[in-house]
This record gives C-alpha cells, sequence and structure tokens, in this order.
C-alpha cells in the first residue's frame, strides 16, 4: 500500500534537512522558517564570486507542496536581485522548478524541467549556477533582460550592485 503524498513528501523534507544540517554546502544555507512547517524553508544564498553578485547575501523562501517530491516546490526570494530569470516579485524562473512533462511552448526539454531527484541541495546549486550565468531568452524580467544584453557593464552591473549593497547592509 502506499503512502499519501504528504507522509512521503515529509518524510523526504525531513531527511533533506537532516542531511543539510549534517552537511553544510558551500554557497547557502538552508532550515525551517518555523519548525512546525517542513513545507516552508528560509534559505540564504552568497552571490557566486567572479560574479557581479559576489559579497550579497540573499534571502528567499522555498515552499514545497504537499505532492513533493512529485510536484516542484516554488522559490520567491525576498531579497532585491536583479537577474533575468528572477521576476520583479522575487518568483524564481528556473526550468528545473517548472512542472515535470513536456513543455507546451517547446522551449524546454521534459529532461530539463522538474524530476522527483531534484533534491534542495540541486535546486540551490542550479540558482545559484543561474545567478552566474542568466539565460536571457526566457527571461521572467524583461528589462533586467535588456540591461544583461545591451549594456552589462552599465546598467545591469550598477543595479546588481546596488542589490547586494542592499543586503548587506540587511546584516
Amino acid at each position: 500500500m502506499s503512502q499519501p503524498a504528504n507522509d512521503r513528501a515529509t518524510l523526504l523534507l525531513k531527511k533533506q534537512l537532516s542531511e543539510l544540517s549534517r552537511n553544510p554546502s558551500e554557497g547557502f544555507s538552508a532550515g525551517l522558517v518555523d519548525d512546525e512547517n517542513l513545507f516552508k524553508w528560509e534559505v540564504m544564498i552568497l552571490g557566486p564570486p567572479n560574479t557581479f553578485y559576489e559579497g550579497g547575501i540573499f534571502k528567499a523562501y522555498l515552499d514545497f507542496p504537499c505532492e513533493y517530491p512529485n510536484k516542484p516546490p516554488k522559490m520567491k526570494f525576498i531579497s532585491d536581485i536583479w537577474h533575468p530569470n528572477i521576476g520583479k516579485d522575487g518568483s524564481v524562473c528556473i526550468s528545473i522548478l517548472h512542472e515535470p512533462g513536456e513543455d507546451k511552448y517547446g522551449y524546454e526539454h521534459a529532461s530539463e524541467r522538474w524530476l522527483p531527484v531534484h533534491t534542495v541541495e540541486s535546486i540551490l546549486v542550479s540558482v545559484i549556477s543561474m545567478l552566474a550565468t542568466p539565460n536571457d531568452e526566457s527571461p521572467a524580467n524583461v528589462d533586467a533582460a535588456k540591461d544583461w544584453r545591451n549594456d552589462y557593464l552599465g546598467q545591469f552591473k550598477k543595479k546588481v550592485r546596488q542589490c547586494v549593497r542592499k543586503t548587506q547592509d540587511d546584516l
């Protein structure tokens, strides 16, 4: 007899939280917002070295659905961040957080989208990689994508560095 989705999600999230506590990863920290709710996590991401984000400490939330790991969590930055793949509201737009299966627009392959093997760690490593190398072909923030393409060393760098300074001021 199979376990209800919520029980499977709870067990898996407990296991991942325990693993991250025992073996912290470089570049981010993650934990529960509230010890009573395994489905909402707070993460702190260090701006990747050798990028305009370096020196920033960006706060975000991961909200897991009851159907996890069959459905992906949603990720939203709380810290201001200027990036082509992060909406102005902070919502992260990255392939591995898109619902599993074929993309109805034909942009992504099913293998690039959510798979139940993804963990909190693999999600955050992918987001850190996305910070370093944005995909301006499919932007969540069109203005940031334009800055990335047309004025990388000017407006884009200036806006990112302002966000980095703000995270340092918030400490």
